[in-house]
C-alpha cells in the first residue's frame, strides 16, 4: 500500500482581501511524494486537538515543508528585525506534530523551514539572518526569479549518513560524490544543533546544511529544497523513495 504523509499546510492572506485566508501548499512537494509512491494528505492549520489527533491517526510519515521564518521566541531569542512571515500558530501546529512523531518514531523529512523546525521543536536555535550574522557567507537566498531547481552551491555530505545512503551514495562512492550541487532559498539555517541530531551536510561557507536523528528512526532534514530538484535528479529523487519506503516499514 502507498503510505500516507501528512503536510501542514499554512495560512496565507488573498491579496486585496485581509479578512480573507487560504491555506496553502506548493504543488511540487505534493508531486514529489506521489512520484516517490506515496500519498500526501494536507493537514490544515488546526487548533483543535481532537481534529489534530484524527488526522495524525492517518499517517505514515511526515513532511515538514518551507514557508515564513520560525518565531524566534520558540527558541528562546527576540526578533531582531529580519524575520518575515512569522506565524506563530503555525509553529505550534508543527512543533507539535513533530514532538509527537519523534517521540512514537514516525518517519520525518524537513525542507527548508522543515529542517529548522526539526531543530527548534528538540530545543535547537537557529541563526536568523545569514547575511547579517555570518560575513562573508555564500548568497542562499537566490533570486525567486531564478529557476526553482537553479544549482546556487553545492554542499559536503558525511559518509555513512542516512542522507548519504538516501542520496544513493554508498560505501563505494568515490569521494567527489560527496559533494553535491543544491539549489538555494532561503536566510535562516540551523545554529546550536539540538539534542540527539547531527549534522550531515555543509555548505562550502560552514553554514549547516542537513541534520538527521543520531539514532533512532529515520528523521533529515536538508536546508534546500530536493521537491524542485527531485523530477530531473535522480539523487534527489532517491531522496524521497527512500523516506517513503521508511514510512512503508
Amino acid at each position: 500500500m502507498r503510505p500516507v504523509i501528512g503536510l501542514p499546510t499554512y495560512h496565507r492572506w488573498t491579496r486585496g482581501r485581509p479578512d480573507t485566508r487560504v491555506l496553502e501548499m506548493r504543488t511540487a512537494y505534493c508531486q514529489a511524494v506521489s512520484m516517490a509512491g506515496g500519498t500526501p494528505l494536507l493537514m490544515p492549520l488546526l487548533e483543535d486537538a481532537a481534529a489534530i489527533e484524527r488526522l495524525y491517526g492517518l499517517l505514515d510519515g511526515l513532511l515538514l515543508c518551507g514557508g515564513g521564518d520560525v518565531d524566534a521566541t520558540f527558541y528562546g531569542q527576540r526578533d531582531r528585525g529580519r524575520l518575515t512571515l512569522v506565524n506563530p500558530a503555525r509553529d505550534r501546529f508543527e512543533a507539535a506534530l513533530t514532538r509527537r512523531a519523534l517521540a512514537e518514531g514516525m518517519p520525518l523529512l524537513g525542507i527548508c523551514r522543515g529542517i529548522q523546525v526539526l531543530n527548534v521543536a528538540a530545543g535547537g536555535t537557529l541563526i536568523q539572518d545569514i547575511p547579517t550574522e555570518c560575513p562573508g557567507a555564500l548568497a542562499h537566498g537566490t533570486s525567486l526569479a531564478l529557476p526553482p531547481d537553479h544549482i546556487a552551491h553545492s554542499v559536503t555530505v558525511a559518509p555513512a549518513s542516512r542522507l548519504a545512503l538516501a542520496l544513493g551514495l554508498n560505501d563505494t562512492a568515490p569521494a567527489a560524490a560527496y559533494t553535491v550541487p543544491v539549489n538555494s532559498r532561503h536566510h535562516q539555517s540551523v545554529a546550536e544543533v539540538a539534542d540527539g541530531y547531527v549534522v550531515t551536510a555543509v555548505a562550502p561557507d560552514g553554514v549547516i546544511e542537513a541534520i538527521e536523528r543520531d539514532g533512532g528512526g529515520w528523521v533529515v532534514g536538508v536546508q534546500w529544497h530536493p521537491e524542485n530538484m527531485a523530477p530531473a535528479n535522480g539523487a534527489m529523487a532517491s531522496l524521497f523513495s527512500t523516506f517513503i519506503a521508511a514510512c512503508r516499514s
